[in-house]
């Protein structure tokens, strides 16, 4: 799979992604947005500035990610279109865009993860065809998920607890 290095956005395309962002965190009351693509990393950050490594973050969410479209195979599913983690004061959905990246929703209880799928699965529509469009630009179709995504992962969760 091409990771970030392989397409890039104009700068029109990078506005008009970051306006969608702040419109749906508008709507949903979500803390913040951020896209990380399929190989790890961190394309846009959107809302309140999160306080953690936001290089690790991204590629602990490919790999969560990748990780879950296993899960769903094994179970017959082609996939999980979405997911959630709910904790007891902070949430997270993310969601499969254009094959190619996922957004990822961080929320609190401000919100709640009705009104953050709701109001998300329009995001996704529009953000998925926004990148669509930048795609057909470069010629660069969706892409399958790596398996050298969960590589990366252990290297980061080494950084972080070893």
């Amino acid at each position: 799979m091409a990771g970030a290095a392989s397409w890039s956005f104009s700068e029109n395309d990078f506005q008009q992604i970051q306006a969608q962002l702040q419109a749906f965190l508008r709507e949903s009351n979500a803390r913040c947005a951020l896209l990380v693509d399929r190989a790890g990393q961190l394309v846009a950050t959107v809302g309140e500035a999160p306080q953690f490594d936001s290089t690790a973050f991204a590629s602990l969410t490919a790999a969560d990610f990748s990780a879950n479209d296993q899960l769903a195979r094994m179970i017959g599913e082609n996939e999980f279109a979405s997911l959630v983690h709910q904790g007891e004061k902070e949430s997270m959905f993310l969601a499969d865009v254009a094959k190619r990246v996922i957004l990822v929703v961080l929320f609190d209880q401000r919100t709640t993860l009705g009104l953050v799928k709701l109001k998300g699965k329009r995001a996704v529509q529009k953000l998925t065809q926004a990148f669509e469009e930048m795609f057909k630009g470069v010629g660069t179709g969706p892409a399958a998920p790596q398996k050298g995504v969960l590589e990366g992962a252990e290297d980061e969760i080494d950084k972080l607890f070893g």
